[in-house]
Protein backbone atom coordinates (compact mmCIF):
# COMPACT_ATOMS: atom_id res chain seq x y z
CA UNK A 1 0.00 0.00 0.00
CA UNK A 2 0.83 3.63 -0.53
CA UNK A 3 2.49 5.59 2.25
CA UNK A 4 1.65 9.12 2.47
CA UNK A 5 3.95 12.29 3.95
CA UNK A 6 1.44 15.08 5.02
CA UNK A 7 3.33 17.91 5.38
CA UNK A 8 1.74 21.42 7.13
CA UNK A 9 0.20 22.55 10.31
CA UNK A 10 -0.46 21.57 13.20
CA UNK A 11 -2.99 23.43 15.65
CA UNK A 12 -5.39 22.71 18.93
CA UNK A 13 -8.99 23.27 17.85
CA UNK A 14 -11.42 24.45 21.06
CA UNK A 15 -14.34 24.03 20.14
CA UNK A 16 -17.43 25.98 21.17
CA UNK A 17 -20.59 24.05 19.61
CA UNK A 18 -24.25 25.15 19.79
CA UNK A 19 -24.44 28.50 19.57
CA UNK A 20 -28.09 30.61 19.77
CA UNK A 21 -26.79 34.01 18.37
CA UNK A 22 -23.29 34.90 16.60
CA UNK A 23 -21.14 36.55 19.31
CA UNK A 24 -20.87 40.38 18.75
CA UNK A 25 -18.85 42.85 20.05
CA UNK A 26 -19.26 43.97 23.56
CA UNK A 27 -21.51 40.79 24.01
CA UNK A 28 -21.94 37.33 25.20
CA UNK A 29 -23.21 34.47 24.43
CA UNK A 30 -23.49 30.95 25.68
CA UNK A 31 -22.96 27.52 23.95
CA UNK A 32 -24.30 24.36 24.23
CA UNK A 33 -20.72 22.27 24.33
CA UNK A 34 -17.08 22.42 24.59
CA UNK A 35 -14.10 20.11 23.29
CA UNK A 36 -10.73 20.77 22.43
CA UNK A 37 -9.25 18.30 19.87
CA UNK A 38 -6.51 18.26 17.19
CA UNK A 39 -6.77 20.95 14.53
CA UNK A 40 -5.61 21.75 11.00
CA UNK A 41 -6.67 20.93 8.02
CA UNK A 42 -3.43 19.20 7.12
CA UNK A 43 -3.62 16.80 10.77
CA UNK A 44 -7.44 15.71 10.18
CA UNK A 45 -6.61 14.60 6.36
CA UNK A 46 -3.66 12.57 8.03
CA UNK A 47 -6.08 11.62 10.86
CA UNK A 48 -8.43 10.35 8.21
CA UNK A 49 -6.04 8.60 5.91
CA UNK A 50 -4.56 6.63 8.88
CA UNK A 51 -7.87 5.89 10.22
CA UNK A 52 -8.98 3.83 7.00
CA UNK A 53 -5.64 2.28 7.41
CA UNK A 54 -3.26 4.24 4.91
CA UNK A 55 0.28 4.14 6.28
CA UNK A 56 1.32 8.06 7.27
CA UNK A 57 3.80 9.96 8.49
CA UNK A 58 3.67 13.80 9.49
CA UNK A 59 6.16 16.99 8.89
CA UNK A 60 5.42 19.85 10.77
CA UNK A 61 6.67 22.69 13.25
CA UNK A 62 4.98 22.49 17.06
CA UNK A 63 6.08 25.06 19.85
CA UNK A 64 7.89 23.30 22.83
CA UNK A 65 4.67 23.56 25.04
CA UNK A 66 1.64 22.04 26.04
CA UNK A 67 -0.59 21.96 22.76
CA UNK A 68 2.09 20.91 20.83
CA UNK A 69 2.85 18.40 22.66
CA UNK A 70 -1.06 17.66 22.73
CA UNK A 71 -0.74 17.33 18.89
CA UNK A 72 1.81 15.16 19.04
CA UNK A 73 -0.08 12.33 21.60
CA UNK A 74 -2.83 12.49 19.00
CA UNK A 75 -1.24 11.87 16.09
CA UNK A 76 0.85 8.91 17.67
CA UNK A 77 -2.21 7.88 19.21
CA UNK A 78 -3.49 6.63 16.01
CA UNK A 79 -0.41 5.60 14.72
CA UNK A 80 0.96 8.20 12.53
CA UNK A 81 5.23 8.82 12.38
CA UNK A 82 6.30 12.03 13.43
CA UNK A 83 9.47 11.72 13.51
CA UNK A 84 9.73 14.34 10.97
CA UNK A 85 8.07 16.72 13.34
CA UNK A 86 9.99 20.04 14.76
CA UNK A 87 9.99 21.46 18.58
CA UNK A 88 10.94 24.76 18.85
CA UNK A 89 12.23 26.45 22.21
CA UNK A 90 10.09 29.67 22.58
CA UNK A 91 7.47 29.24 19.76
CA UNK A 92 3.63 29.14 20.68
CA UNK A 93 1.93 26.20 18.98
CA UNK A 94 -1.13 27.45 16.88
CA UNK A 95 -4.70 27.53 18.33
CA UNK A 96 -8.37 27.97 16.25
CA UNK A 97 -11.04 28.55 18.17
CA UNK A 98 -14.57 26.97 16.20
CA UNK A 99 -17.58 28.46 16.99
CA UNK A 100 -20.13 25.86 15.29
CA UNK A 101 -23.70 25.36 14.78
CA UNK A 102 -25.10 21.85 13.09
CA UNK A 103 -25.20 24.04 9.73
CA UNK A 104 -22.33 26.13 9.74
CA UNK A 105 -18.98 27.71 11.78
CA UNK A 106 -16.71 30.32 12.26
CA UNK A 107 -13.01 30.28 12.93
CA UNK A 108 -10.54 32.59 14.69
CA UNK A 109 -7.20 31.45 14.67
CA UNK A 110 -3.79 32.45 16.08
CA UNK A 111 -1.24 30.80 13.99
CA UNK A 112 1.95 30.93 15.99
CA UNK A 113 3.82 27.66 14.58
CA UNK A 114 1.07 27.33 12.10
CA UNK A 115 2.97 29.13 9.26
CA UNK A 116 6.49 28.05 10.89
CA UNK A 117 7.07 25.26 8.02
CA UNK A 118 9.74 26.25 5.31
CA UNK A 119 10.63 24.13 2.03
CA UNK A 120 13.86 23.24 3.61
CA UNK A 121 11.89 21.43 5.66
CA UNK A 122 10.66 19.00 2.73
CA UNK A 123 14.43 17.62 1.85
CA UNK A 124 14.87 14.91 -0.36
CA UNK A 125 15.43 12.44 2.27
CA UNK A 126 12.46 13.46 4.25
CA UNK A 127 10.48 12.22 1.20
CA UNK A 128 12.18 8.85 1.15
CA UNK A 129 9.99 5.97 1.43
CA UNK A 130 6.85 7.85 0.46
CA UNK A 131 4.65 7.72 -2.36
CA UNK A 132 2.50 10.22 -2.33
CA UNK A 133 3.42 14.06 -0.49
CA UNK A 134 -0.30 15.58 0.57
CA UNK A 135 -0.20 19.67 1.35
CA UNK A 136 -3.24 21.46 3.28
CA UNK A 137 -4.23 25.43 3.60
CA UNK A 138 -1.86 26.20 0.88
CA UNK A 139 -3.27 30.21 2.44
CA UNK A 140 -2.10 29.69 6.11
CA UNK A 141 1.26 28.38 5.11
CA UNK A 142 3.36 31.29 4.80
CA UNK A 143 6.42 30.07 4.80
CA UNK A 144 5.86 26.79 3.49
CA UNK A 145 3.50 28.10 -0.02
CA UNK A 146 5.58 30.33 -1.84
CA UNK A 147 8.01 27.64 -2.16
CA UNK A 148 5.68 24.86 -2.62
CA UNK A 149 5.78 24.60 -6.57
CA UNK A 150 10.01 23.76 -5.62
CA UNK A 151 8.85 21.25 -3.68
CA UNK A 152 6.30 19.57 -5.51
CA UNK A 153 8.27 19.41 -8.96
CA UNK A 154 11.00 17.70 -6.64
CA UNK A 155 8.74 15.21 -5.32
CA UNK A 156 7.81 14.64 -8.68
CA UNK A 157 11.36 14.08 -9.81
CA UNK A 158 11.56 11.45 -7.11
CA UNK A 159 8.41 9.56 -8.11
CA UNK A 160 5.62 10.79 -5.87
CA UNK A 161 2.65 12.20 -6.31
CA UNK A 162 0.85 14.99 -5.00
CA UNK A 163 -2.17 16.67 -3.95
CA UNK A 164 -2.83 19.90 -2.38
CA UNK A 165 -5.98 21.43 -0.52
CA UNK A 166 -5.87 25.23 -0.48
CA UNK A 167 -8.25 26.37 2.00
CA UNK A 168 -9.54 29.29 2.87
CA UNK A 169 -7.71 32.39 2.49
CA UNK A 170 -7.87 35.53 4.59
CA UNK A 171 -6.68 37.80 2.79
CA UNK A 172 -8.84 36.50 -0.12
CA UNK A 173 -6.72 37.33 -2.60
CA UNK A 174 -6.51 33.75 -3.83
CA UNK A 175 -3.03 33.41 -4.69
CA UNK A 176 -2.84 34.72 -8.03
CA UNK A 177 -0.73 33.31 -11.08
CA UNK A 178 2.03 32.02 -8.11
CA UNK A 179 -0.82 28.73 -7.28
CA UNK A 180 -1.98 28.36 -10.81
CA UNK A 181 2.15 27.76 -11.46
CA UNK A 182 2.06 25.43 -8.23
CA UNK A 183 -0.73 23.49 -9.45
CA UNK A 184 0.98 22.51 -12.63
CA UNK A 185 2.82 20.36 -10.45
CA UNK A 186 -0.18 18.93 -8.18
CA UNK A 187 -1.65 15.52 -9.58
CA UNK A 188 -5.09 16.25 -6.97
CA UNK A 189 -6.62 19.69 -6.10
CA UNK A 190 -9.01 19.97 -3.62
CA UNK A 191 -11.14 23.30 -3.37
CA UNK A 192 -14.69 23.43 -1.69
CA UNK A 193 -17.12 25.14 -3.22
CA UNK A 194 -16.22 28.86 -1.43
CA UNK A 195 -12.71 28.46 -2.32
CA UNK A 196 -13.36 27.29 -5.78
CA UNK A 197 -15.34 30.53 -6.07
CA UNK A 198 -12.64 32.62 -4.96
CA UNK A 199 -10.25 31.10 -7.16
CA UNK A 200 -11.92 31.27 -10.34
CA UNK A 201 -14.61 34.28 -9.52
CA UNK A 202 -17.78 31.64 -10.32
CA UNK A 203 -20.60 30.29 -8.20
CA UNK A 204 -21.32 27.99 -11.20
CA UNK A 205 -19.06 24.77 -9.82
CA UNK A 206 -18.99 23.14 -13.71
CA UNK A 207 -17.61 26.64 -14.89
CA UNK A 208 -14.92 27.02 -12.15
CA UNK A 209 -13.52 23.30 -12.79
CA UNK A 210 -13.03 24.17 -16.52
CA UNK A 211 -11.04 27.69 -15.66
CA UNK A 212 -8.94 25.69 -13.40
CA UNK A 213 -8.54 23.09 -15.64
CA UNK A 214 -4.79 22.83 -16.83
CA UNK A 215 -4.37 19.95 -18.74
CA UNK A 216 -3.01 18.17 -15.84
CA UNK A 217 -4.27 18.61 -12.95
CA UNK A 218 -7.26 16.74 -11.42
CA UNK A 219 -9.51 19.09 -9.62
CA UNK A 220 -11.83 18.07 -6.88
CA UNK A 221 -14.91 20.41 -5.96
CA UNK A 222 -15.90 19.81 -2.45
CA UNK A 223 -19.42 20.59 -2.63
CA UNK A 224 -21.14 20.57 0.85
CA UNK A 225 -24.73 19.09 0.55
CA UNK A 226 -24.36 19.37 -3.22
CA UNK A 227 -21.96 16.43 -3.00
CA UNK A 228 -18.57 16.60 -5.27
CA UNK A 229 -17.64 16.86 -9.09
CA UNK A 230 -14.64 16.84 -11.30
CA UNK A 231 -13.96 16.62 -15.14
CA UNK A 232 -12.78 13.69 -16.70
CA UNK A 233 -12.12 14.01 -20.65
CA UNK A 234 -13.92 17.55 -20.37
CA UNK A 235 -17.01 15.80 -18.90
CA UNK A 236 -18.58 16.64 -15.80
CA UNK A 237 -18.76 13.95 -12.95
CA UNK A 238 -20.50 14.65 -9.70
CA UNK A 239 -21.74 12.35 -7.04
CA UNK A 240 -25.01 13.20 -4.69
CA UNK A 241 -23.59 14.05 -0.87
CA UNK A 242 -24.66 11.33 1.67
CA UNK A 243 -27.63 12.87 3.79
CA UNK A 244 -26.43 13.38 7.05
CA UNK A 245 -27.95 15.09 11.13
CA UNK A 246 -24.85 16.91 10.95
CA UNK A 247 -23.36 17.69 15.07
CA UNK A 248 -20.19 19.98 13.54
CA UNK A 249 -19.03 20.49 10.03
CA UNK A 250 -15.50 21.07 11.21
CA UNK A 251 -12.87 19.10 9.23
CA UNK A 252 -15.48 17.56 7.27
CA UNK A 253 -13.84 18.44 3.89
CA UNK A 254 -10.42 17.32 4.95
CA UNK A 255 -11.85 13.79 5.65
CA UNK A 256 -13.05 13.59 2.24
CA UNK A 257 -9.87 14.38 1.32
CA UNK A 258 -9.05 11.47 3.20
CA UNK A 259 -11.66 9.06 1.26
CA UNK A 260 -10.65 10.75 -1.89
CA UNK A 261 -6.77 9.81 -1.80
CA UNK A 262 -7.54 6.60 -0.14
CA UNK A 263 -9.61 5.16 -3.14
CA UNK A 264 -7.31 7.49 -5.97
CA UNK A 265 -3.89 5.81 -4.48
CA UNK A 266 -5.06 2.20 -4.98
CA UNK A 267 -5.94 3.12 -8.45
CA UNK A 268 -9.96 2.92 -7.63
CA UNK A 269 -12.07 4.22 -10.29
CA UNK A 270 -12.93 7.92 -10.15
CA UNK A 271 -16.63 7.72 -9.24
CA UNK A 272 -15.75 5.60 -6.29
CA UNK A 273 -12.85 7.79 -5.35
CA UNK A 274 -15.02 10.94 -5.14
CA UNK A 275 -18.26 8.64 -3.17
CA UNK A 276 -15.31 7.01 -0.82
CA UNK A 277 -14.68 10.87 -0.21
CA UNK A 278 -18.40 11.81 0.40
CA UNK A 279 -18.66 9.52 2.86
CA UNK A 280 -15.97 9.91 4.74
CA UNK A 281 -17.05 13.68 4.57
CA UNK A 282 -20.30 13.04 5.73
CA UNK A 283 -19.65 10.31 8.69
CA UNK A 284 -17.27 12.73 10.11
CA UNK A 285 -19.73 15.12 10.92
CA UNK A 286 -21.16 13.23 13.92
CA UNK A 287 -18.56 14.29 16.30
CA UNK A 288 -17.41 17.47 17.87
CA UNK A 289 -14.11 18.50 16.19
CA UNK A 290 -12.40 16.69 12.76
CA UNK A 291 -11.08 13.38 14.29
CA UNK A 292 -13.72 11.97 16.80
CA UNK A 293 -15.70 10.65 14.41
CA UNK A 294 -13.86 9.52 11.40
CA UNK A 295 -14.86 6.59 9.43
CA UNK A 296 -12.98 3.51 8.86
CA UNK A 297 -12.58 1.97 5.81
CA UNK A 298 -15.52 -0.83 6.72
CA UNK A 299 -17.90 2.03 7.80
CA UNK A 300 -16.84 4.43 4.87
CA UNK A 301 -17.57 1.40 2.28
CA UNK A 302 -20.82 -0.09 4.25
CA UNK A 303 -22.09 3.70 3.46
CA UNK A 304 -21.33 3.98 0.12
CA UNK A 305 -22.64 0.42 -0.90
CA UNK A 306 -26.10 1.58 1.14
CA UNK A 307 -26.03 4.46 -1.01
CA UNK A 308 -27.06 8.33 -0.98
CA UNK A 309 -30.25 8.04 -0.67
CA UNK A 310 -30.00 6.14 3.36
CA UNK A 311 -29.26 8.63 5.99
CA UNK A 312 -25.82 7.71 7.87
Amino acid sequence: MKRVLVAGELNVDLILQGYSAFPEPGKEVLVDDFVMVLGSASAICAMGLARLGRGVAFLSVVGADPWGRYCLECLEGRGIDTARVRTVEGLKTGITVAVTSPRDRALVSFLGSIGAVTPGDVTDAALQGFQHLHVSSYFLQTRLGPGLEEVFARARRLGLTTSLDPGFDPGETWGGDALRRTLREVDVFLPNEVELQGLTGTADPEKGLRALDNGRTRVVAKLGREGAATLEGGRLVRVPAYPVEPLDTTGAGDSFDAGFLHAWLDGRPLEDALRLGAACGALSTLGLGGTARQADRDEAEALVRRGPGHVA
